[in-house]
């Protein structure tokens, strides 16, 4: 069972040689540059603009807790919480410019549309007018001509017939 096991171990270690040599590359070259990679924050002079300043220390919420320097190290939590502040800052500024920009268009359509239908009103009564005056010359005009076929066919028109006897004293059989 052993050496069952010692050969199952052997073959994985010879199917990950190429991967063990090429991090062994990577650690042979950071050997010499050990003293670049270390994130201590000695040397990074870090300045923080003033609106960001005063936006942190007014929020009520007072995400940023601690100084950007303990003494000459840098607080690498101080500072991602202001990145973080930051971006959240640009995030909100970007929103309300394209907010404001969309509220632009809308303004401008509903404009547009206010002008549309006031042009359709008025076109709607322009033709409403007109149909109305054309129905009623037609209506007119039709009366006319019945009343001369009337004339001609009985020689009087029942259109302006007048009833002499008012209909109370007419009386039925």
């Amino acid at each position: 069972k052993v050496r069952g096991m010692w050969t199952c171990i052997m073959e994985v270690l010879t199917s990950m040689k190429k991967e063990k040599e090429l991090v062994d590359s990577v650690l042979d070259a950071l050997q010499g540059c050990v003293a670049h990679c270390i994130l201590d924050g000695k040397k990074v002079v870090f300045r923080v603009p003033q609106l960001l300043a005063c936006r942190v220390e007014g929020g009520i919420d007072k995400l940023c807790k601690g100084n950007v320097y303990e003494g000459e190290n840098l607080n690498f939590l101080t500072v991602i919480q202001l990145l973080n502040e930051a971006l959240r800052t640009l995030r909100d500024e970007r929103c309300q410019s394209e907010i404001n920009q969309q509220i632009w268009g809308i303004e401008g359509r509903a404009t547009k549309h206010k002008k549309i239908r006031s042009d359709l009103k008025e076109n709607s009564l322009k033709i409403e007018q007109e149909h109305h005056v054309s129905v009623s010359e037609s209506l007119s005009r039709k009366e006319k001509d019945w009343e001369v076929k009337w004339k001609n066919f009985l020689g009087w028109s029942p259109l302006k017939l007048n009833l002499q006897d008012t209909v109370s004293s007419v009386q039925f059989i």
